[in-house]
């Protein structure tokens, strides 16, 4: 079936050394030989060999006022570019498809564009060029939305996941389970089909090991889905402690400037400051919020109270204690959050530059033997923040995502469809232990194997797959 020949402009819109305009369809090479002029005279692109790259001009010959000119001229040269081959299906589509490096102006791309879509191209939209490498069979759906992850990375964590998801980290674990649960699919069905050839006697005991050993599997990769989060989309911090301990000043520290205001009047800040920041190559979206104590002033008790809500949300909590002054019931109540909550916590006794009054055993005691982080630092002498910084990486990341073999799980979509296999091979374990029927067992193992391909794009729907590639930009 003929498809429409797509262009798009495949790098960002701004000024920049090099622009690249991608053609992609069955009309590729004949679109771009509108346009392209090659040095020495006008070579079709259709002959030349894959993967090969041309150096010529982009030439206006499409306008009434040159249609009668048959070489270019200076008249009607558009830019001076290079120019990339790709034939099917040794391309990202599986199609012909041409790329145009020219310089990177944005009224130059523009225009090139222009050009082609004259020559007979239709403007691809979103994600158009990744959807069609999905749709060819390139790439299964996992991939392609790996795709978009490396593009969005906002981290080196989140970065080097992505590249190792397109690689098929998560495809390939996910094929492997569902080509284990087609055979006792097939087995099962042949067995009722069969009965005088294939017996199930005994099956039932080996088919519980091996649904066993499913069901870990993918309670793994459930697992990873948290801290794939946060590896995607940085770890959400907020930043508790009573008015004046120095909250703020380890805000602009860690931002490398001066985002919140830091005076010693206490209470000077109110309401939450937001920043996103990268530590060693982790992303932190740090909320920096009013200190939190009783008072009566009506807007620093409306901080108060986002301050508390944010601590209940997330992921860490750093709790900075002003070391100089006595713990009281203000400290309480903040410990009392993380320990109502259990969350992972760092307790940086800040302040060190004066006299300690509140040591890290007190610290310690007051969290009542909950497993937290103590670091003493002073944000005014920059000491200790080196620490403070390598211990929450150590606390999120102990180092196994950066094996080559650790499969993490960033797309909830993908937890989403985990957790339905899981609770369909939980349902065949329950079965056996029932001693219900084979064809039972069939039932939910084919539910499980169709939750899992959802995953890779073998049981997902149109409208599904338009959502994930609307998320694309134009050109990619």
């Amino acid at each position: 079936m003929k498809t429409d020949t797509i262009a798009a402009i495949a790098t960002g819109m701004s000024n920049s050394g090099i622009g690249i305009i991608r053609i992609s369809g069955e009309d590729a090479f004949q679109i771009a030989d509108k346009i392209f002029y090659g040095n020495g005279g006008k070579k079709k692109l259709s002959e030349v060999e894959s993967h090969t790259v041309h150096y010529g001009h982009i030439v206006d010959l499409l306008d009434e006022k040159n249609s009668d000119t048959s070489e270019t001229s200076n008249r009607n040269i558009v830019d001076e570019v290079m120019v990339s081959v790709f034939h099917s299906p040794r391309s990202y589509t599986t199609e012909d498809t041409v790329e145009i490096n020219c310089h990177g102006g944005v009224l130059m791309v523009n225009r090139i564009l222009e050009l082609c879509l004259k020559a007979g191209a239709r403007l691809a939209t979103p994600g158009e060029f990744t959807k069609r490498a999905f749709l060819n069979g390139r790439i299964d759906l996992s991939k392609a939305e790996a795709v978009i992850d490396i593009i969005h990375s906002k981290n080196e964590f989140a970065l080097k996941n992505s590249v190792h998801q397109l690689k098929g980290s998560v495809s390939n674990a996910v094929k492997k389970m569902r080509e284990e649960i087609i055979y006792e699919i097939a087995f099962i069905e042949s067995a009722l089909d069969d009965p005088e050839h294939i017996s199930l006697d005994g099956y039932l005991d080996t088919l519980s090991v091996k649904i066993d050993d499913l069901v870990g599997r993918i309670k793994t990769l459930i697992d990873s889905a948290d801290n794939g989060k946060m590896m995607k989309e940085g770890i959400n911090t907020v930043i508790v402690g009573k008015p004046n301990a120095g909250k703020s000043s380890l805000l602009n520290l860690l931002v490398g400037q001066d985002k919140a205001i830091v005076t010693d009047i206490a209470g000077t800040t109110r309401d939450v400051l937001e920043e996103s920041i990268k530590l060693h190559g982790i992303g932190l979206n740090i909320i920096d919020t009013a200190g939190i104590r009783n008072t009566d002033d009506i807007v620093e008790k409306i901080g108060v109270e986002k301050a508390r809500k944010y601590a209940l949300e997330a992921d860490l909590v750093i709790y900075v204690v002003d070391s100089s002054v006595p713990l009281d019931e203000n400290d309480k109540e903040i410990i009392g959050i993380v320990k109502e909550e259990n969350k992972k916590c760092i307790a940086l006794l800040n302040k060190t530059d004066l006299e300690s009054v509140v040591t890290e055993e007190m610290i310690v005691e007051s969290f009542d033997g909950l497993d937290i982080t103590i670091i003493k630092t002073s944000t005014k002498e920059n000491s200790g923040i080196d620490v403070f910084e390598h211990a929450i990486k150590d606390m999120f990341f102990t180092g196994e995502i950066e094996m080559d073999t650790e499969v993490c799980i960033t797309n909830m979509r993908h937890k989403e469809a985990l957790i339905d296999a899981y609770e369909s091979l939980k349902l065949v374990k329950g079965s056996i232990l029932d001693e219900m029927p084979e064809d039972f067992l069939s039932i939910d193992l084919m539910s499980a194997y169709a939750s899992l391909g959802a995953i890779i794009g073998e049981e997902v729907g149109e409208d599904l797959v338009n959502e994930i590639f609307s998320k694309f930009c134009m050109g990619k």
